[in-house]
């Protein structure tokens, strides 16, 4: 069976669905996009084992192995989009249109495109001649709770040398990024009448408190950590969100707050969620059994490739570019976690990425596909 040709490979990844979302009414499984995968790495000789996410039911992880044993080269990314802003779209997000010189669609570069690159260079390549396996792995949840690329990160089955992750980065080598940490701060008061506030407790007030705590915490971390490579050193701490009340007339028996910290290789995310604890301790110990601090989503660790790693070399050489940091956050953690140096390398710029409108710039295609084949080339022929 002939393969499709490259644009009908992004044509036909595009047009199948595969949205992740905290929000139900958005949320998709991705199993038609992992069983298409599936279909054309079997006709290029791969082994594929499909396996559903235990802690995502309905969504699926893709493993495709050509080769044996441990060593070789993995190629790596998520198979789900972000949603789509209804009407901010100038095209069907779900069909890939080619014009002004791009590639237009969601996911084009975010980042089930780069599938399709991955499978163009393998057309073209002698695969009797491999002589270290190569892998290609497709996740589940990336855009939310990362779960698929957990549940890879503690399989025992394979242990590839060295990874690429083909998210948006401009083709330059993304060798380390800050993690993710969503946490949840809730206060529970006792609402009553507003002509006698003191007969209750204002969880708005508590709140307060809590707020020029962390405004410390803040400035802990710009004193305490640094690392040179990002353009904003430390561990941050930005309020996203907060709730609370439901009319003037009573004393706000409810108040909650969502948090977001980064934090930086060498500081792990329990260290971040140590200090807000102990920030708020004294707050816990004046109103008891009124604060609650909670993880919104699992933390994801920051990810550093060792600099000495020959994969960075190979892709500054191949690219012509120096490798860099990056604020933004991948899988790159839990794919390293299998014993492989891992970096982050693929088409497009991360600012068309969750937008509308996204594409990929046809200008990427040449470089990328001779990239992707000198990565395979060295580290499995």
């Amino acid at each position: 069976m002939s393969l499709p040709a490259f644009i009908d490979l992004y044509k036909d990844l595009i047009k199948l669905p595969s949205i992740s979302s905290s929000d139900s009414t958005w949320d998709q499984s991705n199993v038609a996009v992992i069983n298409q995968l599936a279909e054309w790495l079997s006709d290029l000789g791969f082994t594929t084992d499909i396996t559903e996410v235990a802690a995502a039911p309905g969504k699926f992880n893709l493993v495709a192995t050509l080769g044996e044993g441990d060593g070789g080269l993995l190629l790596a990314g998520h198979t789900d989009t972000v949603p789509y802003d209804e009407g901010k779209w100038q095209t069907d997000p779900f069909t890939v249109v080619e014009k002004d010189n791009r590639l237009y669609g969601l996911g084009t570069i975010d980042m089930k495109g780069f599938f399709a690159f991955v499978i163009e260079v393998l057309k073209t390549m002698d695969r009797e001649k491999f002589t270290k396996p190569l892998r290609i792995l497709a996740t589940a949840d990336e855009e939310t709770t990362m779960s698929g690329a957990q549940q890879i990160s503690e399989q025992k089955h394979f242990r590839p040398d060295y990874a690429v992750i083909g998210e948006p980065t401009g083709m330059v080598p993304v060798t380390m990024h800050k993690g993710h940490m969503s946490e949840g701060i809730r206060i529970t008061g006792r609402s009553g009448h507003s002509s006698d506030p003191d007969k209750g407790l204002n969880a708005i007030d508590v709140m307060h408190l809590v707020l020029s705590e962390l405004k410390q915490v803040q400035q802990t971390f710009k004193d305490k950590y640094h690392n040179p490579h990002f353009e904003v050193p430390y561990p941050t701490l930005n309020f996203g969100a907060i709730t609370g009340g439901d009319s003037p007339n009573r004393i706000c028996g409810c108040c909650e707050l969502h948090i977001d910290m980064r934090p930086i290789p060498g500081v792990t995310t329990n260290e971040l969620f140590i200090t807000v604890k102990q920030a708020l301790s004294e707050i816990e110990k004046r109103y008891p059994d009124s604060l609650e601090i909670f993880h919104l989503h699992e933390p994801i660790p920051s990810y550093e490739c060792p600099l000495h790693s020959d994969l960075i070399d190979n892709a500054e050489i191949y690219t012509g570019n120096k490798a860099t940091s990056a604020n933004y956050c991948t899988e790159a953690p839990f794919i390293q976690a299998l014993g492989c140096d891992t970096i982050v390398l693929g088409p497009g710029h991360i600012a068309q990425a969750h937008q509308p409108n996204e594409y990929l710039d046809l200008s990427f295609v040449k470089p990328t596909k001779e990239v992707i084949g000198k990565l395979i080339q060295h580290y499995c022929i």
